[in-house]
């Protein structure tokens, strides 16, 4: 298994507007470096018993593996979804002076 240094965290959101709130904090508070909103579509779950559709917006952040926890953790606090999905997926190569720059960016915050 590799171990990442960086990771992106896929985030469903109800609205643009949450994705780009979520977006502008977690950057803000250098827990990201970037964040991408992608406007889906339709995302179909099961929730309580029974299938569910609902329009939802992705959030991508890309930051540090070590700053996960504080990510999950500033996400499940100003979340409107009662189970928010935050996965995160390892980057497991990229373009160097980009990562150096991710690095840089998400190093001045205190975890």
């Amino acid at each position: 298994m590799h171990n990442a240094e960086f990771i992106m965290v896929y985030i469903p959101c109800p609205s643009n507007e949450v994705a780009e709130e979520l977006a502008y904090k977690t950057v803000e508070a250098r827990l990201a470096a970037c964040a991408n909103i992608l406007k889906a579509g339709n995302s179909f779950y099961w929730w309580e018993g029974k299938v569910q559709k609902d329009p939802e917006t992705i959030l991508i952040l890309k930051t540090r593996a070590e700053l996960y926890d504080n990510v999950k953790g500033f996400i499940e606090q100003h979340h409107p979804y009662t189970v928010p999905a935050i996965l995160a997926l390892p980057i497991i190569k990229g373009n160097d002076k980009y990562l150096d720059w991710l690095r840089a960016e998400t190093s001045q915050t205190d975890i």
